[in-house]
């Protein structure tokens, strides 16, 4: 596994920034659950195209219950996330929606440790604070006309 896990999470962070701006950029005129119905369409077929091209359709069959279950679960709180935040953009800019928004890291975090059992150390704790110290000062701090 090496270090490449840290690769792709800086291009997952980065793919997710462009998708807020683009997001933004998108809704000036277009319901939010509009929008991501149509971006839902492009992720499926995307995606779908990646687990095809790759041949790992057969491998749908050997997933288990509760795989399923929790796949399951986590496309309908990825669906409710995006919904949530789409309609935030609608209302709010950009840089304050995705600063509160990703004070879902800091849930993430104790959901890991109670629910994963991951260790918890004083890095976490010390990054966990200071996301939500940075989440505090763009919420509350002066907003731009």
């Amino acid at each position: 596994m090496g270090q490449s896990w840290v690769f792709f999470s800086l291009l997952a962070a980065i793919s997710a920034a462009a998708t807020i701006v683009l997001t933004k950029a998108g809704l000036k005129n277009v319901d939010s659950n509009l929008a991501f119905a149509i971006q839902s369409v492009l992720i499926l077929l995307i995606t779908w195209s990646v687990v095809l091209s790759q041949g790992k359709f057969g491998e749908l069959h050997q997933i288990d219950q509760n795989a399923w279950i929790f796949l399951i679960a986590a496309g309908v709180t990825t669906s409710l996330s995006t919904l949530f935040s789409y309609y935030a953009l609608t209302l709010g800019n950009a840089s304050y929606v995705a600063s509160l928004e990703r004070m879902s890291l800091v849930f993430a975090i104790a959901l890991s440790i109670i629910f994963l059992k991951e260790k918890f150390t004083w890095q976490l704790a010390v990054g966990a604070a200071m996301m939500i110290g940075g989440a505090v000062l763009v919420a509350w701090g002066e907003k731009p006309d």
